[in-house]
């Protein structure tokens, strides 16, 4: 008689998968990570397969075992697939040296970090919300008319600045006055 089966924690609709013992740090992993949460999982491969990044080939791979998971382990629906959550972790730090001036040594850390990508299929209630409605836009307002009060003119006077702008360089340059100063009598 063996151990018991241990009881799933994951919901149904779920599956997961980890990788761990990437050579990055976890700062630059969770850049990668924050550019497929909340994405399908077919826009998160194209995402990732495109990206410069060096590690997100790592992370591609994590993100097919996850998806290779829903299918074999839990018989989810590859195409209906939503990375739900991505999250890092530290792992292990390897210390190296290098040797500086006077005799001394510098530390060098070389950070370790891991990845967990959750895939989710949603259901038929969540899909429909998340179906895009398009919104009737509001109508378009009037600009203001100008007040003469002391107040600056606001972002509606943006075309009556264009047109005096306009007029002004219709009008004939007027020859400009010598300043009155140093400057002006060294030019004399």
């Amino acid at each position: 008689m063996g151990k018991p089966k241990r009881e799933r924690s994951l919901p149904e609709n779920e599956a997961m998968a980890v990788a761990r013992n990437l050579r990055v740090s976890p700062q630059k992993l969770n850049v990668v990570a924050g550019l497929i949460r909340g994405k399908k999982v077919d826009n998160a491969l194209a995402d990732l397969e495109f990206s410069r990044k060096r590690i997100a080939q790592d992370v591609r791979k994590c993100v097919m075992s996850a998806v290779a998971n829903a299918e074999n382990n839990h018989g989810l629906d590859v195409n209906d697939l939503v990375v739900s959550e991505a999250y890092v972790g530290k792992n292990l730090v390897m210390k190296r040296w290098q040797a500086r001036g006077r005799g001394r040594a510098s530390g060098i850390m070389k950070p370790f970090s891991q990845i967990t990508v959750g895939v989710r299929q949603p259901d038929e209630e969540e899909a429909e919300k998340k179906k895009p409605v398009k919104k009737a836009k509001p109508a378009a307002k009037k600009p203001a008319a100008k007040k003469s009060g002391g107040k600056p003119a606001a972002k509606s006077d943006k075309p009556a600045k264009a047109a005096a702008k306009a007029e002004k360089a219709e009008q004939p340059d007027e020859p400009k006055k010598p300043k009155a100063g140093k400057a002006a009598k060294e030019t004399e």
